[in-house]
């Protein structure tokens, strides 16, 4: 918030929760910061004057944010920008893996699955961010949460590496040249969207996505048990460090 106010833990839980689900909403970032900022106020005023946080925002905490968040438009241009770098920016980390094995080489079938895996896993993390801000402190729904959506990628992985095997599918060889352009591309790319985004959290993508793997292709273990937990490794740590994000942002002073 723009004004440093006193609030108490639960109001401040709220505003945290509030935020998480406006934001997984695609609301506009501007209008989600002035409807914060004018609730924080409202919130520490009722507070300073004995008020409990009910007097604001009623019996239901569900209810008032979904209240609000059915008066903010959506920025539907915004959130399209972010869910195509998600998704782009998440095969050019797989480019970059997969050059530190040799030369690439994709079927058909491994392209569109993977774009399709990622894009529901998007929408799988928003919309359980949207139902974590209004659940309250369950903590078991929280972790069965969590683990239904570390579930989903990697069944949906696993199965794309088995469908891959028994479906004949085009396959597109790049050879040496051909991934070597592709890997300057891809590194580019990463360090182009760091630059234009100010922030580290595509290195950290990256880092999760190839360390794990890197680490486990050292043992003995058999390549789908490899693949298993390197994607558990992966894709658990992308959502903690999401949600974490998320509950850490602060807004940008004027």
């Amino acid at each position: 918030m723009k004004n440093e106010v006193e609030l108490s833990k639960k109001s401040q839980e709220f505003l945290e929760n509030l935020r998480v689900y406006l934001f997984s909403s695609g609301k506009k970032s501007d209008e989600m910061e002035e409807i914060l900022d004018e609730l924080e106020a409202h919130l520490s005023e009722a507070e300073k004057n004995g008020k409990s946080i009910e007097k604001i925002i009623g019996e239901s905490p569900k209810e008032y944010v979904e209240m609000i968040a059915k008066e903010m438009d959506v920025d539907y241009r915004e959130w399209t920008k972010y869910i195509v770098l998600i998704v782009f920016g998440s095969f050019s980390f797989k480019i970059f893996t997969d050059l530190m094995q040799g030369n690439l080489s994709y079927s058909i079938l491994e392209i569109v699955g993977h774009l399709v895996v990622v894009t529901l896993f998007i929408a799988a993390v928003f919309t359980a961010f949207k139902y974590i801000s209004t659940m309250g402190k369950s903590v078991v729904k929280q972790s069965l949460l969590y683990f239904g959506l570390a579930l989903l990628p990697i069944s949906s992985f696993v199965g794309l590496i088995y469908l891959n095997r028994i479906m004949d599918s085009p396959t597109i060889h790049f050879g040496s040249i051909g991934s070597l352009i592709i890997g300057v591309i891809t590194t580019l790319f990463i360090v182009g969207i760091s630059i234009w985004a100010k922030s580290w959290v595509l290195v950290v993508i990256l880092v999760l996505l190839t360390v794990p793997e890197y680490v486990l292709s050292l043992g003995s273990l058999q390549y789908e048990t490899q693949l298993i937990i390197s994607t558990i490794i992966t894709f658990g740590g992308i959502m903690i460090y999401l949600f974490i994000s998320l509950k850490l942002e602060k807004p940008r002073n004027p």
